[in-house]
């Protein structure tokens, strides 16, 4: 598994998941809204290195255990570097979810932004429902990425000016029927709940805005800076040519194509860490409990 593509990714990952949510929020679900009162077992699938497990385990009851399993051997033995001193019972297991089987025995299966990158979440999902006893819980934190993009303000600029909503929607649902990977998949995930049998399903949104502002601390507003450039808004899209026969290979006509093409552009050279920025991810928290 030497080849994993998110084994590149790790600086990434680690530079962008503060920008989808706040951590109160977190607590507020896991005490208020779940109301996880026990210790539990965790299971994470597509665990990266770990993420959830820091955000979650410093949370719930002592004694609760996290279980991350991933393809990439690289993610694993990061996330074994930041669990090594941690006060929590951890284990990473490296593998092919796609081709694993799981005990059931967990109390909580999660994922998070790993369904969008499966050609067949419905099949993950049944595997993650699979592996929790009765009353188990399964929470899938997932994008809808249209949402997203459409929750953008850059001062000064007219929003059409810098996304166009229109062509990304036919884009990314074009690429769903053909892959099967779905970054829309975080508004759907309760109807393939319920179809799979799961009960007292809730979906419920981060209440993350990301404010860039200029009149902010610089090591603040450079950090967010940063995050953002990283996670695409404002970067670079490289040379001409080459994005634009990108497009066309996913289903966009020529002139659509060029046209996104010089509308990235624009925005990179507009996109400065002296403008005003909102930007609310709107990453879709599903929840369900399954009942033997």
């Amino acid at each position: 598994m030497d080849n994993y593509d998110w084994n590149n990714k790790i600086d990434y990952l680690s530079k962008t998941r503060w920008l989808y949510y706040n951590d109160d929020y977190l607590e507020f679900l896991v005490k208020m809204v779940w109301k996880i009162t026990s210790p539990v077992r965790i299971i994470d699938f597509g665990c990266g290195y770990g993420y959830l497990g820091t955000k979650l385990l410093p949370l719930l009851p002592e004694g609760s255990t996290y279980t991350g399993v991933d393809g990439g051997n690289q993610l694993i033995e990061h996330a074994k570097d930041i669990f090594k001193d941690a006060p929590f019972t951890t284990e990473f297991v490296l593998g092919d979810i796609q081709e694993m089987e799981f005990e059931r025995k967990y109390d909580l299966a999660v994922c998070h932004a790993f369904l969008l990158h499966v050609g067949n979440p419905k099949d993950v999902l049944r595997k993650m429902i699979d592996c929790l006893e009765d009353r188990g819980r399964i929470v899938c934190f997932e994008p809808h990425w249209i949402s997203g993009m459409a929750s953008y303000f850059l001062d000064g600029y007219p929003a059409s000016d810098m996304v166009q909503l229109g062509f990304l929607q036919r884009l990314f649902e074009r690429d769903a029927r053909r892959s099967g990977k779905d970054g829309n998949i975080g508004i759907k995930l309760p109807v393939y709940l319920s179809r799979l049998g799961v009960k007292q399903i809730e979906c419920r949104v981060s209440d993350r805005v990301n404010f860039l502002d200029p009149n902010s601390e610089a090591g603040e507003m450079e950090a967010l800076f940063s995050a953002l450039k990283e996670d695409g808004f404002g970067a670079d899209p490289g040379a001409e040519e080459p994005f634009v026969e990108s497009l066309v290979k996913r289903g966009a006509a020529y002139e659509e194509a060029l046209s996104e093409y010089r509308l990235e552009a624009a925005l990179s050279n507009l996109f400065k860490d002296n403008v005003f920025l909102t930007y609310a991810p709107n990453m879709k928290i599903t929840t369900g409990i399954i009942e033997r």
